[in-house]
């Protein structure tokens, strides 16, 4: 068996009876970087053997990891922080066990951005996350065309030397909008920190940083400056019969179907 076990983001306390259980109980532990896994483990009393898997050597890692979970011993993955896959190592890794049909789990814990979207009281009924944006600038403006229309909360995870230039990029395509930069998170020291795109995020930038940016806001479709009627007619030139075109319609303009159907005897 292996688990993907989550860490603390900040907070050494931040971190489950069952995960402790967990790598007390494992034979060997995959980690990002074996002396920063090694405070944790060390204040937790757990002495097991420390391997790495990080982003440049997955593959191989996965290799032996699967290697030692078919020689019958469990196997604990880790990150430096919080849960492993989501902006860390790990989703190679689940590809290459679900292909070796290793039974893998998770043990759920600490995460940085949905703590982040809560410490930014920006909208979080419906949010995206988008992680890490590419360090090329028309790579990172591309990505971002592609979230522009979306009505709900962006989630990015941002470096400290990246925070300017991807604010600045994510105003150059979203336009105006509120957002919000947390760090520290469940550390002595942590901040939610409300600017606007236009404005950029003032003062000195340290530490990671999770944005928190405000989604598009709601557009209207243009088929409904049209009449009723108008609006079916356009879906049936599109090809549309007339039933599923009144169920569109209807749709479009967020009224009931046996409302918009009586437009469309005549058609």
């Amino acid at each position: 068996m292996v688990y993907l076990v989550a860490t603390p983001i900040g907070n050494m306390q931040d971190i489950t009876f069952r995960a402790v259980e967990t790598l007390r109980g494992v034979d060997e532990i995959f980690c990002e970087d074996t002396r920063h896994s090694l405070k944790l483990l060390n204040a937790y009393g757990i002495k097991k053997p420390l391997h790495s898997c990080h982003k440049f050597n997955e593959r191989g890692a996965a290799e032996r990891i699967i290697a030692a979970a078919q020689a019958g011993k469990k196997i604990a993955v880790i990150s430096d922080a919080g849960m492993p896959v989501i902006s860390d190592p790990g989703n190679i890794l689940c590809a290459e066990l679900k292909k070796a049909e290793i039974q893998y789990t998770v043990v759920p814990g600490a995460n940085a951005f949905l703590s982040a979207l809560i410490l930014s009281a920006l909208p979080a009924e419906r949010f995206a996350f988008i992680g890490f944006l590419p360090d090329k600038a028309g790579e990172k403006k591309a990505v971002l065309e592609k979230y522009k229309n979306l009505e709900m909360t962006l989630c990015f995870h941002v470096a400290p030397q990246d925070v300017d230039r991807d604010v600045s990029a994510m105003y150059s395509v979203f336009g105006e909008r509120k957002a919000c930069a947390v760090r520290e998170i469940t550390k002595l020291h942590e901040q939610a920190i409300p600017f606007s795109l236009s404005q950029g995020l003032a003062g000195e930038k340290r530490g990671e940083y999770v944005l928190i940016v405000e989604g598009a806001q709601a557009s209207e479709n243009p088929l409904c400056s049209l009449t009723e009627k108008e609006h079916i007619a356009r879906y049936m030139a599109q090809g549309m019969d007339k039933k599923d075109a009144v169920k569109q319609a209807a749709k479009d303009r967020g009224i009931p179907k046996s409302e918009m159907y009586r437009f469309s005897i005549e058609l």
